[in-house]
């Protein structure tokens, strides 16, 4: 009986953990505004035109660029502080 209780548990934990796993992957499409508010920070901080922010040109992000990715609703907008 101990078995099966325990199997039981450990089947819903791995269910529950996979179908959080799934809806995280979800990702909303960016709007118009947000595709545009992107491309111009994309065009203005791509160091290297690679078509991609790297770490060290999101830290170049001015104050006021990122309040205007904030502002269009784009995700990840702040990101992390690096700990020297």
């Amino acid at each position: 009986m101990k078995k099966f209780v325990i199997i039981a548990l450990g089947l819903l934990t791995a269910s529950a953990l996979t179908a959080n796993a799934a809806e995280k992957k979800e990702k909303k499409p960016l709007t118009d505004d947000q595709k545009k508010v992107m491309k111009e920070i994309t065009e203005k901080y791509d160091a290297n035109k690679n078509g991609k922010l790297e770490p060290d040109e999101r830290e170049k992000i001015s104050d006021d660029d990122k309040k205007k990715m904030k502002d269009a609703g784009l995700p990840g907008v702040g990101g992390k502080k690096k700990v020297k």
